[in-house]
């Protein structure tokens, strides 16, 4: 059997994901069987795009719940409160100075399923993530991007709970 890709999760994702399918399955599909429900009701299914609408979204809401349980079997959770705070690591919250652009970035190192850059958290496998693990306070780490190289200078490293 081919090895399956562990999705590194901090706490706080598995806590989302969890909480996700929870209303998914206990929430949504309900609201979804009433739509459906409804739009029987107005008899002819052949041009009720209520009942098409409804119909596509309940597959969407299956495939989403299948997403997350097969994310969810294959977890491997950072337990934070043992990240070594010596070196960055999955689980650490990093402020790094952009060097060129003299500005200072906060990001939270997290595995690729959890990542949203909206929200600071960036992925141990992007080029700046992976750039950054196991770097050390004080440290330069160099990023090559499609802009071209980018200079960091790791300037803290913290739990990020």
């Amino acid at each position: 059997m081919a090895d399956v890709k562990k999705n590194i999760l901090t706490y706080e994702g598995l806590k989302a994901l969890e909480d996700e399918v929870q209303d998914l399955k206990v929430n949504r599909r309900k609201e979804v069987a009433q739509k459906i429900k409804e739009a029987r009701e107005q008899g002819d299914l052949s041009e009720n795009a209520e009942y098409d609408a409804a119909k596509d979204e309940q597959r969407d809401i299956e495939a989403r719940i299948e997403e997350i349980e097969k994310i969810l079997k294959n977890a491997e959770v950072v337990v934070e409160d043992d990240v070594d705070l010596d070196k960055i690591n999955i689980g650490c919250r990093v402020k790094i100075l952009d060097i060129e652009e003299n500005e200072e970035l906060v990001y939270k190192i997290v595995g690729s399923t959890e990542a949203n850059s909206l929200k600071g958290k960036i992925s141990n496998e992007s080029p700046v993530g992976s750039a950054l693990i196991g770097a050390q306070k004080g440290d330069i780490v160099t990023v090559e991007t499609q802009v071209g190289e980018l200079q960091y200078k790791i300037l803290e490293i913290e739990r990020s709970n």
